[in-house]
């Protein structure tokens, strides 16, 4: 397999990315090949500083920087060197098998789209975050930004995607899905919601529990939490907060240890045509180190022709 990876993505890029790149070659098989994105001249610099060795990567010379604050559409079309759009222009043509970044989100999300293109059927790609269940394992939540107004047909399919991703990622046989909402019952929620719930209640695609509420979201009631990105945002950032709160009071045990983004890498983006991740802004080495573990789980797991089978029979079926 090859990795490919933004060396120039992140608040603290390349420095940590290269740490990153270089730890996870410990924890790689020896066939397994990283491929990074960047100005040739400082990859080969940070590598020799950091006691890397060049020979173990493939680089990949890519001169042109996207910045955090670029547009996304204009970013990705106008610099067409930089490391995001080369990386996602390799994936397209299978010259590696998955690109991860920390970098500009909007115009990785932008890119993927651009490049490898939505998988068949699928409206909106979408992104997500693994949210720690208080009996142990992970709920799985989507969307968590990418979409912040969706229409009822969206929110179906998240249900989907996020079923697909529970089972083949997370090892649970029969995920239960439920839509974030003000309350329980049927009617309850915005015009949305209220169109959605009828829709999944009737599905035979995935298995839908019903409303849930923002305080069943670390209870065992869904594995898979269905939203749209606004709100999957605000619950997000909520969660985050709430770990650095309790970081800068020492008040940190198992359970919340879990709400560190660290951990997990970053969000695949889910219904494109390979596997793209994105990391946080403020990635340290080891989410870096994350991140690559995670596209080769996905790569792996053989996600991607899992999703193309299910929104296939999903489409035969309407």
């Amino acid at each position: 397999m090859k990795i490919g990876l933004d060396v120039m993505g992140g608040d603290f890029a390349p420095d940590v990315t290269i740490e990153g790149a270089i730890m996870a070659l410990e924890k790689i098989p020896a066939s397994d090949i990283i491929v990074l994105f960047g100005p040739e001249d400082l990859i080969s610099q940070k590598l020799a500083e950091k006691n890397g060795v060049a020979s173990k990567f493939i680089i990949v010379h890519s001169p042109e920087i996207i910045g955090m604050g670029d547009k996304p559409i204009k970013a990705y079309t106008q610099k067409p060197e930089s490391s995001i759009s080369k990386g996602l222009k390799y994936l397209k043509h299978h010259d590696i098998d998955s690109f991860a970044s920390a970098g500009n989100s909007g115009a990785t999300m932008v890119g993927a789209m651009y490049s490898v293109s939505n998988i068949h059927g699928v409206i909106r790609p979408c992104t997500l975050t693994l949210v720690p269940k208080e009996t142990g394992g992970m709920n799985v939540m989507l969307d968590i930004g990418t979409n912040p107004d969706v229409k009822p047909d969206v929110l179906y399919q998240f249900a989907i995607l996020g079923s697909i991703y529970s089972k083949y990622i997370l090892g649970i046989n029969d995920p239960k899905v439920g839509l974030m909402n003000v309350g329980e019952e049927e009617e309850k929620g915005n015009l949305t919601c209220q169109a959605a719930y009828p829709l999944m209640k009737d599905s035979k695609d995935f298995n839908f529990y019903g409303n849930i509420e923002g305080r069943d979201l670390f209870k065992n009631k869904a594995d898979v939490i269905v939203c749209d990105g606004f709100t999957g945002n605000v619950l997000l950032k909520a969660m985050e907060a709430v770990y650095r709160m309790m970081m800068k009071r020492r008040l940190v045990d198992d359970f919340f240890e879990k709400f560190n983004y660290e951990i997990y890498g970053g969000s695949p983006i889910l219904g494109v045509n390979a596997p793209v991740i994105i990391g946080h802004g403020i990635s340290s080495s080891k989410a870096i180190l994350n991140m690559i573990l995670l596209s080769k789980e996905i790569h792996d797991a053989g996600l991607t022709k899992k999703i193309k089978r299910a929104m296939t029979n999903y489409m035969e079926s309407k």
